[in-house]
């Protein structure tokens, strides 16, 4: 500030928006800077600055600008195992959590849906000022189809999926509508399958039967044991040829 007197501007006092790790990000060496004096500790000569408080904090706006239920156009700019941040303007970032990008697909990864760099349009959830925060959603930009899935895949009703991955557990397939269902290698066969990829490889089509429908969950199950039950013998034994299966008792 002047010869034997200095002060101390934290990194996080340098900006309201940008993500600073080290100075050198924003002032070099010999640079005049303006700065606001944050406190003076006379008995440990210490004096704090800050230069972001020469301009409005612009979090303090944000909830006009961004209200909850607002739509928006962002952009991708990072992606992670929970998520993705999506930039809404240069400084203002928002998370899309991986629940919230899709309403029917089982999302393992953001990068299944979006892209780093790619445009993507979102809805405000939710805005934290005091944390800086914006939680956002990409699914919300849609209706809610799961409403119309209760009525178009009721337990009993038999429909047609096509297999879209392969689980430990069993089979994703996808239904006509666009949803996955989830069909447990013990609706597949009464007897064990070694090897579910082969019997039944992705892009296989099934009949299937719905055998529980959890609305709140977004969680459809589904059986191709089930969809036998009213077959003739020579329907099933139809089934047991073209996936390759052993004999398999229906009444089981």
């Amino acid at each position: 500030i002047e010869k034997g007197i200095e002060g101390l501007i934290h990194i996080s006092e340098m900006s309201w928006t940008q993500h600073i790790s080290h100075p050198s990000q924003f002032v070099s060496m010999g640079q005049i800077v303006e700065a606001v004096i944050l406190s003076l500790d006379k008995d440990d000569k210490k004096i704090s600055l800050g230069m972001k408080q020469l301009t409005p904090d612009p979090w303090s706006d944000l909830l006009k600008k961004y209200p909850v239920g607002s739509h928006h156009q962002g952009i991708a700019r990072n992606l992670t195992n929970f998520g993705v941040f999506v930039e809404l303007e240069p400084g203002i970032d928002g998370l899309v959590h991986i629940s919230d990008l899709s309403w029917t697909k089982k999302i393992r990864h953001p990068g299944e849906v979006v892209k780093k760099g790619d445009k993507i349009d979102v809805v405000v959830l939710g805005v934290d000022t005091e944390s800086r925060k914006i939680s956002l959603g990409h699914k919300q930009i849609n209706d809610n189809p799961w409403e119309n899935f209760e009525i178009e895949y009721a337990v009993g009703k038999i429909v047609e999926a096509k297999v879209v991955r392969i689980i430990e557990k069993g089979l994703i397939a996808e239904l006509p509508l666009g949803v996955d269902g989830f069909i447990p290698a013990t609706q597949l066969s009464t007897s064990k399958i070694k090897n579910i990829a082969f019997c039944f490889p992705v892009g296989s089509k099934i009949e299937l039967k719905v055998v529980e429908f959890d609305k709140e969950n977004k969680k459809i199950v589904l059986s191709a044991l089930g969809a036998l039950t009213d077959k003739t013998y020579e329907e099933i034994s139809r089934f047991i040829t073209e996936y390759k299966l052993e004999k398999i008792s229906v009444a089981d």
